[in-house]
């Protein structure tokens, strides 16, 4: 019962965050929003998802994991129904907003629930429990294109339909976790690592930077990759989603296939070689032209292992304090992510302007320059993982 509220969450979590690629162009047309509004509106909804990451240790002590994992998948249940009944702004963005807090808290929650649960094969199991969320990835996009245009009673779901359809899956894993014990909440206090201690740490700091370089990269496809096909090369929304959706099965297999080699060459190695070959391919894919666009696809197979290799590295190194260092790195990374889609939105615009609206090559350039910053992420991930792999050689306590 434990396995299948993990693996059924992470699906249910992958519905929630990439259903919004094909939806994205619709939202940004029903409000009149420009780009640099919609890099703005993710930013704010990835400010709920660092909120909730900040609380939702603090109850876990309090109400246990179990409840604070039907807390999270309650929130976004809630948040289908408001979405679907949003036809102003303010309303939407508030429920999208609700959205991303529970999104932050069951990231957390799966999170802690996994490093109590795994504590042999931790990268494997890590990688595999995460490919549950790719391939929900996988097919979500597509999921998604298929309901905007179903219709019932003559009333076609649209957007808003479709987010009321995919967010009440939640409804699902709040039965099986009723259901379930959860393991850990019994650990005396007193023999967890204290926050203190952690923050002189300095290699949860790299780690925080690793993580954040790699999730703003793995995080923003979701969100821009649909976006830049259909306005850069005039792709249609089904050729566009389904390049989305390769790349999360590029990124699902990722996980489920090469997590054992992150137990066999180590979690820093890995982390290195994995989001280098990410960057690789997203630059190749922008600057080489439509030709090779499958590219952006292909960088989903180095992306995918930063997150899972990260949690595992935390649940070895700080097995009595994981809960306290998975909290506390990705909070920050939740920051992370608030700046970096502001910034590849508002980079977009910028260039825009730079190169002048009135050329017909403007919104090309601002869309290219805007989706390098998901592939610097990726390079500045894995220049951050070599700087954590030498400080730990150093001082023989590579992982």
């Amino acid at each position: 019962m434990q396995l299948a509220t993990i693996f059924i969450g992470f699906v249910i979590f992958g519905f929630s965050e990439n259903i919004k690629g094909p939806a994205i162009p619709r939202i940004q047309f029903d409000f009149m929003l420009s780009e640099s509004q919609l890099g703005t509106l993710l930013s704010l909804n990835a400010l709920g998802y660092l909120i909730a990451c900040s609380f939702t240790a603090y109850l876990t002590k309090i109400w246990g994991i179990k409840w604070v994992t039907v807390a999270a998948f309650a929130s976004m249940a809630v948040s289908g129904i408001l979405i679907f009944f949003s036809h102003y702004y303010p309303m939407f963005s508030t429920s999208y907003f609700l959205m991303y807090i529970g999104n932050g808290m069951l990231e957390i929650g799966l999170a802690i629930l996994s490093a109590r649960i795994f504590v042999k094969n931790t990268g494997m199991m890590m990688n595999m429990t995460h490919g549950f969320y790719g391939l929900s990835s996988t097919v979500a996009p597509l999921i998604a294109t298929g309901l905007m245009k179903v219709s019932i009673a003559g009333h076609t779901l649209d957007w808003r339909g479709m987010y009321l359809v995919m967010l009440l899956l939640s409804v699902i894993p709040i039965v099986i976790a009723l259901f379930s014990t959860f393991p850990g909440d019994d650990i005396a206090h007193d023999d967890r690592i204290p926050l203190k201690a952690l923050l002189k740490d300095r290699v949860l700091w790299l780690m925080v930077l690793v993580l954040t370089f790699g999730v703003v990269s793995e995080l923003a496809v979701g969100g821009w990759l649909v976006n830049f096909l259909e306005k850069a090369y005039s792709w249609d929304t089904v050729n566009a989603s389904g390049m989305l959706s390769i790349f999360f099965l590029c990124f699902a297999l990722a996980r489920l296939l090469l997590g054992p080699l992150t137990d066999r060459i180590g979690f820093v190695l890995s982390l290195m070689i994995f989001s280098g070959f990410s960057a690789l391919c997203t630059f190749i894919a922008i600057f080489g032209g439509e030709s090779v666009a499958f590219l952006f696809a292909a960088s989903g197979i180095g992306i995918a292992m930063i997150y899972p290799t990260v949690m595992a590295f935390i649940a070895k190194r700080y097995p009595k304090g994981s809960d306290t260092a998975i909290t506390f790195t990705v909070t920050l990374m939740g920051l992370g992510s608030v700046i970096g889609n502001y910034l590849i939105g508002g980079v977009t615009e910028l260039v825009k302007h730079m190169v002048g609206e009135d050329s017909p090559t403007s919104l090309f350039r601002g869309l290219q320059a805007g989706y390098s910053f998901i592939g610097l992420c990726a390079a500045l991930c894995a220049i951050t993982g070599l700087i954590l792999y030498v400080y730990l050689y150093k001082r023989k306590e590579v992982i």
